[in-house]
């Protein structure tokens, strides 16, 4: 199979996009208005966008996804605010590009992995992960990620991974068990940009958190002073989704259409100018 798509295709790269965790419409408004022109800037061919905070803050709705994919997003992955929007239920099953963590248990509804076929590229691979180290309990993700990882390789090199977890070590591991069998890890939940992306000896790019998009004038995209008031009193707060100095952060990647080894990862962090 790999040798038919592969005779289809010139030898070359693709450059692939990985948006961090999308907060709120300003975070929507940031893919938007900003997308294009990172498109344009590096010649992205593919773009991956974690949505599990975009509707409202927390969740998605079909309409924001389909929004999202208007914008020019390709896949989106989600995380443990999964099932927020309870609507989600009803149709994130036959919604093939949104992807809800690969290790909840057998039956839940939705994917945890698709490959993706555009014009002009080889087949693109996405699984969505959830750590388990001060997260919600879902089955062991390195089997469940070896096991996924087998089964996409009979399909295309290029597979990109989600890693949403809290603890930097899980997403460190999951990406070294994965090196050189992947093309990128990056991983999303802290809505905290790291600043450690490389590329490991096999070839995988990797980045522990690509940070947030939404408002950065912020604590994590939620309005400060409920969030300090919630510190200082240990009394329930809402946090309203922030407005101010929207951003959209995250990282890009070359990598070989043969191989489907990454050579490059570059962060990105770019201010939405009102």
């Amino acid at each position: 199979m790999l040798a038919t798509w592969a005779r289809s295709f010139n030898l070359g790269i693709v450059k692939l996009l990985f948006i961090g965790d999308i907060v709120g419409e300003p975070g929507r408004k940031a893919v938007q208005c900003l997308l294009p022109q990172l498109r344009s800037r590096f010649g992205i061919d593919f773009v991956v966008a974690n949505g599990e905070n975009a509707a409202g803050g927390s969740g998605l709705t079909y309409k924001t996804a389909d929004d999202l994919f208007i914008a020019g997003v390709d896949v989106i992955t989600l995380g443990d605010h999964a099932w927020d929007q309870k609507e989600i239920l009803s149709w994130i099953s036959d919604k093939e590009r949104v992807l809800r963590p690969l290790n909840y248990p057998a039956g839940t509804p939705g994917h945890g992995s698709v490959v993706v076929t555009k014009p002009g590229l080889p087949p693109v691979g996405v699984i969505a992960l959830q750590g388990r180290t001060f997260m919600p309990a879902l089955e062991e993700p390195f089997a469940c990620l070896d096991v996924e990882v087998r089964r996409l390789k009979n399909q295309t090199p290029i597979l990109v991974v989600d890693v949403h977890a809290e603890a930097t070590s899980e997403k460190i591991a999951l990406g070294r068990f994965v090196d050189g069998r992947v093309s990128a890890v990056f991983g999303t939940h802290t809505h905290v940009q790291t600043a450690d992306e490389q590329v490991f000896p096999g070839g995988t790019a990797f980045l522990c958190d690509a940070g947030f998009t939404g408002p950065h004038e912020s604590v994590l995209g939620r309005c400060i002073e409920p969030v300090i008031q919630r510190f200082m009193s240990c009394l329930p707060q809402r946090f309203p989704v922030a407005t101010e100095r929207a951003m959209l952060q995250g990282a890009w990647v070359e990598i070989d259409n043969e191989t489907g080894r990454a050579f490059r990862i570059q962060r990105v962090s770019e201010l939405l100018h009102n």
